[in-house]
């Protein structure tokens, strides 16, 4: 049975609580497609369920834009379900650091003693080009320089074509780690899409306190497909060695696309022709050490 540390899920309860993604009306559909089914309650006992088939040594909650105007609360209610299942390991919590009460919501998050970082999707162009993003912002600099002495690290989910951004960030401050999130968001799988989303990625790889999650690459509106994803998978571990990559799976997302087997099952068919030491890295070992699971 395969041992995992799954870097990238979530638990949701849109039944009692507020996610404007799946609770207002008119919202557009994600970028998998029709989202709809996720609009029900994803609990411990049903991750519990879904990954029966693996050894699952520990977990990550990211946050699952919960409501912005409340987000210490999304925390409290991941220290519900941690007293009541033990799941998840540790957290990510939710955070708008260009806003001006970002400095107490991240004290707030930090006194969480399972909370290793936060994440903020930076505003965004919907394509190449365009203005610079919210990692150019002024304030959100200001409020990014408030996570070191915090001890947290920052996950990061942008667009490719905003990385060049948060290469420099990278290089402003050495202190703080990155996590990028969904292997950088390779969202055009043609080879001149993939080109440029690799050249993109190689800045970010270029700086040591950068590690990176291989999660998120299904595509719209199809499975989860090794032919399309090997790339992905094998092209991200050559950027970044295999001391600075994990798996995740993105579930409940990702159950969009497939099971949480068959994505697991589809990671170590990417890897299957690596040493033992080196899968032991990239399921479990990296996780354990960047986000201080003690497994």
């Amino acid at each position: 049975m395969l041992s995992v540390i799954d870097t990238h899920h979530h638990f949701l309860d849109p039944e009692a609580h507020y996610y404007p993604w799946l609770n207002d009306a008119g919202q557009p559909p994600h970028r998998y497609g029709d989202h709809s089914a996720l609009k029900r309650p994803y609990l411990p006992a049903d991750y519990r369920r879904d990954t029966a088939g693996v050894d699952l040594l520990g977990s990550v909650h990211v946050e699952a834009e919960w409501d912005p105007r409340d987000p210490v609360g999304e925390m409290r209610f991941i220290a519900s379900q941690r007293e009541r299942s033990g799941l998840p390991s540790v957290a990510i919590g939710q955070v708008w650091l260009h806003q001006p009460d970002a400095a107490r919501t991240l004290e707030q998050l930090a006194a969480f003693d399972f909370v290793r970082g936060v994440r903020q999707k930076p505003r965004a162009n919907p394509a190449p080009g365009g203005p610079p993003g919210g990692m150019t912002d002024a304030a959100w600099l200001e409020g990014y320089a408030r996570l070191e002495p915090l001890g947290l690290h920052y996950e990061l989910q942008t667009p490719w074509w905003h990385l060049p951004e948060a290469a420099r960030v990278a290089g402003d401050f050495p202190g703080v780690r990155i996590v990028i999130n969904h292997a950088g968001m390779p969202s055009d799988r043609g080879d001149e899409g993939l080109r440029a989303w690799r050249t993109a990625l190689a800045a970010m790889a270029a700086h040591p306190h950068v590690a990176i999650k291989i999660s998120g690459i299904g595509e719209p509106g199809g499975t989860w497909r090794l032919d399309a994803n090997r790339r992905v998978v094998l092209e991200v571990i050559d950027l970044f060695g295999v001391e600075r990559c994990m798996f995740g799976s993105n579930y409940p997302v990702d159950s969009l696309c497939a099971s949480f087997q068959d994505i697991f099952d589809g990671f170590a068919a990417c890897v299957a022709g690596f040493s033992a030491e080196e899968r032991a890295q990239l399921f479990v070992e990296n996780a354990r050490r960047i986000y201080r699971i003690d497994v």
